[in-house]
């Protein structure tokens, strides 16, 4: 039976809120989920996702979607229209219309004349590898640029000339200044302009300078009156900036940034150049190939929302880096899909028998169930015929200790069907088994022996009935729980050579008219749903494995 959903654990974020809210200090609430149109979102994304989106349903406030377009040359309108999907997928809407970094790029712009006037920003000429050098180190103090003492009137001629275009890429940056002196590296005078002649996917080719992502998160924020602004812990030390640049505008709202540990998976990456690279490469077949983390994939393999959510809640939200196993995610999946999906037959290793008694138009074939506990989902006729497929898996010529499966002169119960015997089978010229003769013992259809227990049932499915199916079976895309963990190794090394088998299967006609993305149960074989673009409903029919009805993981 399905577990109950995990009911809503408090955390230090729900803490946080529930204090701002007693206290007046915020009447409501408003969240934002920022993603860069540079990838598609994976599973880390979906627990930010479920994090701002649904404290925004507990708390009945609003989430914003913004997109950080600052870095041109690696966005897409693909990506982006996919983060939509996937959100609308996950079961969220976001508050009013998608929002864009660069929607606010006149005002960021304006602001960095504000900084440049109040003193607190300079253009800097030196080289990326002379700025790199006068930074300093952890352990020593940098050095201040000889740009750092030019008047503000030459920093906002210089600035106004960088936006005009004159200068070329690279040459010159704004940078604000802040402590070149400070323990935290991200105060020793950060960048937040530099000149960068890239075709954008909003603004074109109007803005030949774009500002950084520091930069740009904090004002974006506050322009939008985000009260808690929720990101993952390696923001932690830029924090000090976020609070610095917004301290020192005139801008009246002050979001607080909050902290929380990201989400990694065993036996997978989250990292978005590295996802990039499987696809590049051709490791897998696309941001959506079933093996992926991503979301799209996880959709395509027949992962629910509901599972998926249900996964964030059990992950939880905390300040301690935690790397999950794929099991925990999959048993949310299961356990989803065990109350949902209707059960079918499916033969993934067909191995024919031929019935040897049967008589046409005596021998009757059984009504069933989709689902034993719902009834409501109707049930479908199981044909039975002279010719039919089980399982390779279900019969040995030499079983171990223990068998309750096939074997000569052994019985199994049919599904929904008659007491099965095997009398006989046949081998081919290497000596594999290729067919079985068999009978049924007519008097047990819907009934047991007389005189005898018969314990195993297996699956099967009418030849003459059956319908041709790719199946797609999946495993873990790498052979290592941590594939980069070494950065002396390249991560591709531990790519699993068996995370996809395609077959050639059968599976009931009832499944004919399925649209894609229909889930399934395969009886005894695991949960399986149709693939979202192969897929063509009464015509080809590919099923991919979503999960097994067991946790394999660790085995």
């Amino acid at each position: 039976m399905s577990s109950a959903p995990t009911p809503i654990v408090s955390n230090f974020i729900r803490t946080i809120i529930d204090a701002d809210l007693a206290s007046g200090k915020h009447g409501n609430i408003v969240t934002r989920f920022p993603p860069e149109p540079n990838g598609y979102l994976h599973v880390g994304h979906a627990k930010s996702i479920c994090l701002n989106f649904g404290l925004a349903q507990d708390y009945q406030g609003k989430c914003n979607l913004r997109f950080d377009d600052t870095n041109p040359e690696k966005e897409s309108q693909e990506y982006a229209q996919s983060i939509q999907n996937d959100v609308r997928w996950l079961g969220f809407e976001w508050n009013g219309e998608v929002r864009w970094a660069s929607d606010y790029f006149e005002q960021l712009y304006q602001f960095a004349v504000e900084l440049t006037e109040k003193g607190l920003a300079y253009v800097d000429d030196l080289t990326p590898e002379q700025m790199r050098e006068y930074r300093g180190t952890l352990t020593q103090a940098g050095k201040s640029s000889p740009s750092r003492e030019r008047s503000v009137a030459e920093n906002l001629d210089l600035f106004a000339r960088m936006r005009a275009g004159e200068f070329a890429d690279g040459s010159m940056v704004l940078r604000a200044k802040i402590d070149m002196a400070s323990p935290n590296m991200n105060m020793r005078d950060p960048v937040i302009y530099r000149i960068r002649r890239a075709h954008h996917i909003r603004t074109g080719d109007v803005w030949c300078i774009y500002p950084m992502y520091d930069y740009t998160h904090c004002i974006s924020d506050a322009l939008e009156g985000i009260t808690h602004s929720l990101c993952t812990l390696e923001f932690e030390d830029h924090r000090p900036l976020y609070d610095w640049v917004l301290d020192n505008l005139s801008i009246k709202c002050h979001p607080r940034q909050y902290e929380f540990s990201r989400l990694e998976l065993h036996y997978t990456i989250t990292s978005k150049r590295k996802l990039l690279q499987l696809v590049n490469d051709k490791h897998v077949s696309g941001w959506d190939d079933p093996r992926m983390p991503t979301i799209s994939g996880m959709r395509r393999r027949g992962y629910t929302p509901d599972g998926i959510r249900e996964f964030a809640k059990r992950v939880g939200i905390s300040k301690s880096n935690n790397t999950v196993d794929m099991s925990v995610l999959e048993g949310c999946v299961r356990e989803d899909l065990e109350a949902k999906a209707a059960r079918v037959m499916a033969v993934i290793k067909p191995l024919k028998v031929v019935v040897t008694n049967f008589i046409e138009g005596q021998t009757e074939s059984r009504v069933a169930g989709f689902h034993p506990q719902h009834p409501e989902f109707g049930e479908r006729l199981v044909p039975f015929a002279k010719e039919i497929w089980i399982e390779a898996d279900d019969f040995s010529v030499n079983p171990p200790e223990g068998w309750q499966r096939l074997t000569v002169g052994g019985e199994v119960r049919l599904r929904y069907s008659y007491v099965l015997r095997c009398d006989e089978l046949i081998k081919d010229a290497a000596g594999n088994v290729v067919e079985l003769r068999c009978s049924i013992d007519p008097d047990t259809l819907g009934k047991n022996p007389v005189g005898r227990k018969v314990k195993g049932v297996i699956h099967w499915l009418s030849v003459e009935h059956a319908l041709p199916a790719e199946i797609r079976l999946y495993d873990r895309l790498f052979t290592v729980p941590e594939p980069d963990a070494d950065k002396n190794v390249d991560f591709c090394t531990y790519l699993n050579p068996k995370s996809l088998a395609v077959v050639q299967g059968w599976v009931e006609a009832v499944v004919r008219e399925a649209a894609s993305e229909t889930r399934y149960q395969f009886e005894r074989l695991g949960y399986f749903c149709t693939d979202r673009y192969a897929h063509l409903p009464g015509k080809k029919i590919v099923f991919n494995l979503t999960a097994t009805l067991k946790d394999t993981w660790e085995k």
